[in-house]
């Protein structure tokens, strides 16, 4: 029988292995898989530690999860088609949940899926290596729990370790001088840190407008966001300012290029991540920038010089949790034969033509619809549950338009599910109020705050 090696147990490597339990449950059969995860839980990014830099084994710290955090995104954007949030919490909730909730929906299906017994926890993977002769993978890997080393041959790999652990940090004059705090995202673990003190975010992307909101909802004094090409542009508190690029910074203040100056006692630096796969050897490893359509990957997930090699949730991210499902059943029905590839001047020219396509986008709509007609191509080649994937991108566009409104409020605002037509129901507590991000305390309903 052959056998499968999954890298990751966050919601690409769960996904994964539910598209292989969905094929077993219809009946057919399925290789021997194992997947290793070098965290003692599943659930990657989603598994909050308070840990930076080294974890206790001294491997870098894989997750970029802080306290407080609520998705920035609706949850009817990344519904599971075969599992929807009513199904899992039995009523209906908001549509903006803090991490607790969304990790518990993610555990949910995999555990009902029955498929935790093939993840290895407390086990590193540090090496994968092809011979061409067997057509076999090793892959060396790390046992932390046993406390030994060990190698295992694959027919298949599927990496499903993600890209946003290893984090991308700019050097800027001035910053062996500087006094206070510098940081990146990826160590931002919470926003009390801050309270009372002015904050320096660079850039501009997803990770500085909300730990910028977090900081302002637990009490920063002052907060200052820079960017290099392009201002964010929403209806900022009074005490939050946009300035363009950042030039320089001194013992307590930075220096921007419109000529203005601001004192401050921390930088966080929301400067993106790299994808980095130091344990694939040279000739299977990716390397990109962080973009829609990735160069190497045909249908964004297999290999194109090696195709049994795949690579999950690599790309830019609109859609989450059911792109890597449409992803994951496509990868399964390649591995059961079920979907031919061609040759690998067709893969490579398939790709070449959609990464030229992407790079001629010009608005976050065209984006967003760009990634769905990509979803719907996967899914159209499976037995993944259709959905309506327009519906999601029009969510999507709700979503732009309720942030441009009030950055402070829209997590208030409730959206149709997609998968089952029912309307979310409002929290019990606007976000900008609601301290406590705890799964008990967001799962209350009114009667219940009522009587305590």
């Amino acid at each position: 029988m052959d056998r499968i090696a999954i890298i990751g147990a966050g919601p690409s490597g769960m996904a994964q292995l539910r598209a292989f339990q969905s094929a077993k449950a219809k009946g057919l059969q399925v290789p021997e898989i194992v997947c290793f995860e070098k965290q003692n839980d599943w659930g990657g990014l989603w598994n909050y530690t308070w840990r930076t830099g080294i974890d206790e084994h001294g491997e870098p710290v894989h997750g970029s999860m802080y306290r407080y955090l609520w998705s920035n995104g609706p949850k009817e954007a990344l519904e599971f088609a075969d599992y929807t949030f009513d199904e899992h919490f039995k009523k209906p909730i908001a549509s903006y949940p803090p991490r607790a909730v969304l990790w518990d929906y993610i555990q949910g299906r995999a555990e009902k899926a029955q498929v935790k017994d093939l993840v290895r926890f407390n086990t590193a993977v540090q090496h994968i290596h092809y011979d061409d002769a067997t057509q076999k993978f090793t892959v060396d890997v790390e046992d932390y729990a046993q406390q030994r080393h060990y190698s295992e041959q694959f027919d298949y790999v599927v990496v499903a370790s993600g890209h946003f652990s290893t984090p991308r940090v700019p050097v800027y004059e001035g910053f062996d001088q500087f006094h206070g705090r510098i940081l990146h995202a990826h160590d931002f673990r919470d926003a009390l840190e801050f309270k009372g003190k002015s904050v320096l975010l660079v850039g501009s992307s997803y990770s500085a407008e909300d730990i910028g909101s977090q900081c302002y909802k637990y009490g920063a004094k002052q907060i200052y966001s820079c960017y290099r090409s392009k201002a964010m542009g929403f209806k900022w508190p009074k005490n939050w300012s946009e300035k363009p690029q950042l030039l320089r910074v001194d013992e307590n203040t930075a220096y921007f290029g419109d000529g203005t100056s601001a004192k401050i006692d921390a930088i966080i630096l929301c400067t993106g991540y790299l994808h980095h796969f130091p344990f694939i050897e040279d000739g299977l490893r990716l390397r990109t920038h962080n973009c829609l359509y990735p160069l190497g990957l045909y249908q964004g997930v297999v290999w194109e010089k090696n195709p049994r090699l795949f690579y999950l949730g690599m790309q830019d991210q609109w859609y989450t949790f059911n792109m890597f499902d449409a992803q994951a059943w496509f990868v399964r029905d390649v591995i059961l034969g079920k979907i031919a590839l061609p040759s690998i001047d067709e893969m490579q020219s398939h790709t070449q033509t959609l990464h030229e396509k992407e790079q001629r986008l010009m608005s976050d709509e065209q984006s967003a619809r760009f990634q769905g007609d990509y979803i719907k191509r996967l899914i159209a080649q499976t037995d993944y549950p259709s959905f309506n994937i327009d519906a999601v991108h029009d969510i999507f566009m709700q979503w732009k338009k309720h942030k441009k409104e009030n950055i402070m409020g829209f997590r208030d605002k409730v959206y149709r599910s997609v998968m089952t037509g029912k309307m979310a129901k409002p929290h019990h507590t606007p976000w900008l109020y609601a301290l406590d991000d705890s799964l008990e305390s967001y799962l209350e309903d009114e009667a219940q705050r009522e009587a305590m």
